[in-house]
């Protein structure tokens, strides 16, 4: 003699899933696909990438990075102010800078100052850069001036 435990009478019935989500996943993808049809194509951003030389034997070019340099400050004075290593007087700056980017199609400058420098005088140099001629003006740290 067996025995029932369920209970009696019919068993109740039960929704198989399976093929609804196999229903869903091919929505998925051909809704992917009409949205990247759809999309145009897009542009990524500009890179200025370091491109090899053309001709790695020819003479070494001359030095194109412009990093005009702001010295120590003793006590509340004007700080000292260099030009790639070439000491130059305040009032000679806009002139030497509008000098450098007359010659160059790369007009970018750079601005180093020591720990010391208010930066008043750092602003005052990136302004008279950029009135010199300079399209781009950028802060280099002290640590990679050094490399």
């Amino acid at each position: 003699m067996a025995m029932s435990l369920g209970g009696s009478g019919a068993s109740a019935p039960q929704m198989n899933v399976t093929p609804l989500i196999d229903v869903l996943l091919v929505l998925i993808i051909i809704f992917m696909v009409i949205v990247a049809e759809q999309e145009p194509h897009r542009q990524g951003l500009d890179a200025q990438i370091p491109q090899p030389p053309e001709h790695p034997d020819a003479a070494p070019e001359v030095v194109r990075t412009i990093v005009v340099q702001l010295g120590e400050t003793k006590s509340g004075a004007v700080p000292e102010l260099k030009i790639n290593e070439r000491p130059v007087s305040w009032a000679d700056l806009e002139p030497q800078l509008a000098g450098i980017f007359k010659q160059r199609a790369e007009k970018v400058a750079f601005v180093q100052g020591d720990d010391g420098v208010d930066f008043e005088y750092v602003a005052y140099v990136i302004d008279t850069a950029r009135a010199a001629g300079a399209d781009r003006v950028g802060l280099l740290p002290k640590e990679l001036a050094k490399r």
